[in-house]
């Protein structure tokens, strides 16, 4: 199973209202573990960037002026993620703006869900943890992740800390998709346990006279309190001390 685990950081918060992508970051997953493949591009968006967003990634229009524009790096870009599920933090956010790219360029071009499969692992959180706060950064507090070196986001470095939350968050799925290809042990390769010789006879405490009345009295109450009766006085008539 070929996942992606991608981010996007942008201009702003709505293509619609002609925001841009400003930076991709994708690391990739194959059977449950990261393969050390990434895609990381900045973008020139050919237009400002809102305040607002300069202070959450820190990326301005004089850094990204020499840099790639959307139209150049498409291709590679597609190549890399067509055919694998993308695991994205909140995804109509960041598909949004990867489908309003791709339209720009040609207004027939396929949406991203026509080639590939989404999980958005913030929907997966809100179901897992109901009523509890779901953003990245709560969710590597309670799966013990370090992002302490996340002063600001960053495409690239967003997707690399998701992919751990995402392992960490299916971790109990791992199982259904294991294949022969991993390193899980098969039942032949479990180590048995074998009988020890030299170990004694397991004692046997059985109950006394006293003990075998008390329990026949306490059945007997139990008769009396039931309308259906004592089941155990019924089907298991007390035992004989030995």
């Amino acid at each position: 199973m070929r996942q992606i685990v991608l981010d996007t950081e942008t201009t702003g918060l709505d293509p619609n209202q002609g925001h841009r992508i400003i930076e991709i970051g994708c690391v990739e997953i194959q059977n449950r573990r990261l393969t050390g493949e990434h895609f990381q591009v900045y973008l020139n968006p050919e237009r400002d960037i809102d305040d607002g967003a300069i202070q959450v990634h820190g990326l301005t229009s004089e850094f990204l002026s020499d840099k790639a524009k959307f139209a150049e790096i498409q291709s590679q870009f597609i190549e890399f993620i067509k055919g694998a599920e993308l695991i994205i933090h909140n995804a109509p956010f960041d598909v949004g703006f990867i489908d309003h790219e791709l339209k720009r360029l040609d207004k027939a071009a396929e949406a991203v869900e026509s080639f590939c499969t989404i999980h958005d692992t913030l929907v997966f959180a809100r179901n897992k943890h109901p009523g509890q706060r779901n953003s990245l950064d709560a969710l590597c507090k309670r799966y013990e992740i370090k992002n302490s070196h996340r002063d600001l986001h960053g495409a690239l470095l967003d997707a690399e800390i998701l992919a751990d939350v995402y392992l960490a968050m299916t971790s109990g799925q791992s199982t259904l998709l294991l294949n022969e290809n991993t390193s899980a042990p098969s039942v032949a390769s479990k180590k048995k346990r074998k009988k020890n010789p030299d170990r004694g006879l397991i004692p046997v405490l059985r109950a006394n006279e006293e003990e075998l009345d008390q329990h026949k009295h306490r059945l007997e109450e139990i008769e009396k309190m039931s309308p259906a009766g004592s089941l155990w006085l019924n089907d298991n008539p007390v035992p004989k001390s030995v």
